[in-house]
C-alpha cells in the first residue's frame, strides 16, 4: 500500500440503487470511516436522483464524503473498489444498476489522467447528484474556477431531492 507523508483531502461520491440503497450508503459511510490511514471528516445528506443512462432501473440514492488520507490516489482507489466488492458490486453494463458505486471525485487538487484513474473525476461537473451533495460539505471548492453549486445550477434537466431522516 502506497502512503503519503502528509494527509490529503479527498472527496468520494457514493451511489446505490439496489438492495436497500439507503442502507447500502449508510454502511458504506461507516466503512469509509475505517479505511486504513484515513478518516472521514464530513459527509453530505442523502439525495435521490433519476439514473443517468438506462432508465429501466430504480432511482439512485447519492451522497458525497470528505476524507483525509495518507493513501496515494491509486491506493485509495483500490480500497474503494474493494469496498464495492464487499457490497457485492457487479459490473454488468455501463451506467447500470448497482449495490454500491464509489467514485474518487477529487484528491488534493491533483490533476491526473491515467488508464486507471482520472482526477478530478471527468464527469463530476455534469452530475447534479454529485455537485449538490459536494456543495453541502465543500461550498467553496473550486472546480475549474467555479463552485459546485454554481455548476449544479446549470444542470436544470437533472432532478434531485434531498432525503430527510
Amino acid at each position: 500500500m502506497i502512503e503519503r507523508e502528509h494527509h490529503a483531502l479527498a472527496y468520494i461520491g457514493l451511489g446505490s440503487n439496489l438492495e436497500a440503497p439507503r442502507d447500502q450508503l449508510e454502511r458504506a459511510l461507516s466503512a469509509l470511516a475505517s479505511l486504513p490511514l484515513s478518516e472521514c471528516v464530513a459527509h453530505s445528506s442523502l439525495y435521490a436522483s433519476a439514473p443517468i443512462g438506462p432508465q429501466d432501473q430504480p432511482d439512485f440514492i447519492n451522497a458525497v464524503a470528505a476524507i483525509r488520507t495518507r493513501l496515494s490516489p491509486l491506493a485509495l482507489l483500490d480500497q474503494l473498489q474493494a469496498l464495492e466488492q464487499r457490497h457485492r458490486r457487479i459490473r454488468e453494463r455501463h451506467w447500470g444498476p448497482r449495490t454500491l458505486d464509489l467514485d474518487l471525485l477529487w484528491y488534493a487538487g491533483l490533476q491526473q489522467n491515467t488508464p486507471r484513474l482520472t482526477l478530478p473525476h471527468p464527469e463530476m461537473s455534469r452530475r447534479r447528484f454529485v455537485l449538490e451533495p459536494l456543495a453541502e460539505i465543500a461550498p467553496t471548492l473550486s472546480l475549474d474556477g467555479e463552485t459546485p453549486l454554481a455548476l449544479a445550477a446549470r444542470l436544470t434537466d437533472q432532478t434531485l431531492s434531498r432525503l430527510h431522516d
